[in-house]
């Protein structure tokens, strides 16, 4: 049996320019094999996403006809992966937008009419998804539905919805797509949080109670998968200027005849530090470089994407 021996390399000399540059030499090199070729720059892990890094993947996006969900749609795909939609919305409405961001982004698309209050709607989803394009590589937990109402008005229809598209789709969409994520050893799932899994609110005990969950829920995940190479992860936004967001911001200045613009950066600075919203496309992109290898490491960790809302709890 041949033994191998370990030679040491000592670092090459180098002249110090200032006592503090000391630190910066080059450290001495361990080499179990003098033939074996050293890594070049080239072969060096990606720290950055590449151009259309995702191509081939597949990313199942939850309420993405608009607002957020659309922008995670255009993220995805313009990065290369091909993208399942569903929402709340017409099947002519859906259809059109996931013909866009095919048209736009060069990849292929599906629009899946899917009420995720039904709670069979995500197993077809699923189903739908698997048969248009094998794997499902990445899923975002991204569709939202509230109520506001105090406690003890709120109805318990209501807490049942929310739960339902909040909450039991997100389990049983991951439920569906891990051991296909297993068998290859990759895999992606973001779950949408909120400040509010940090704090109380008035009147939205269904949204608050659906966000701690789906936090709580993304910690679980990260352990049972952390060494199947997949990773979770939860993104919280802070406020994004979506239709919703923007419309509620509107009817207040109509109803109290103020200016829409002022009430908009009040409404803003109140909450963000930076005294601006948050774009959405930017919520999108880090989801994609989290994607990317840089992002293989991190699991379990929850993203405030908010302007600093977070900070100054």
């Amino acid at each position: 049996m041949t033994r191998r021996s370990w030679r040491f390399t000592p670092p090459r000399p180098r002249r110090l320019k200032a006592l503090s540059s000391a630190w910066t030499s080059r450290p001495a090199t361990w080499c179990p094999d003098a033939d074996r070729p050293r890594p070049t720059k080239k072969d060096q892990p990606v720290t950055q996403p590449a151009a259309r890094s995702l191509t081939g993947r597949t990313a199942l996006i939850t309420g993405s006809v608009a607002g957020l969900g659309r922008a995670f749609a255009d993220g995805f795909a313009a990065a290369g992966a091909n993208v399942v939609m569903t929402g709340l919305t017409d099947p002519g409405e859906g259809e059109a937008a996931a013909a866009e961001v095919a048209q736009a982004h060069n990849v292929q698309t599906l629009f899946v009419d899917a009420d995720l209050r039904d709670r069979a709607a995500a197993d077809t989803l699923m189903d739908r998804a698997q048969d248009a394009f094998g794997t499902v590589d990445i899923l975002i937990n991204n569709a939202v539905i509230r109520h506001f109402a105090p406690i003890e008005h709120f109805a318990t229809e209501d807490w049942d919805e929310e739960l339902a598209v909040n909450l039991s789709a997100a389990f049983r969409l991951v439920q569906r797509c891990l051991p296909p994520m297993k068998a290859q050893r990759w895999g992606r799932i973001f779950n949408l949080t909120s400040i509010y899994s940090l704090r109380g609110e008035p009147d939205r005990i269904g949204y608050i109670t659906c966000k701690s969950a789906l936090a709580g829920m993304t910690r679980g995940i990260a352990i049972e998968t952390a060494q199947d190479g997949i990773t979770c992860n939860s993104l919280g936004p802070g406020v994004l200027p979506t239709p919703a967001i923007l419309g509620k911001i509107r009817k207040v200045a109509e109803a109290t005849d103020r200016d829409y613009d002022l009430l908009v950066d009040e409404y803003t600075l109140a909450r963000h530090p930076t005294g601006r919203m948050v774009p959405t496309a930017s919520v999108a992109a880090m989801a994609v470089f989290l994607c990317s290898p840089a992002g293989d490491d991190i699991t379990g960790a929850n993203f405030p994407i908010d302007g600093g809302w977070q900070a100054a709890l």
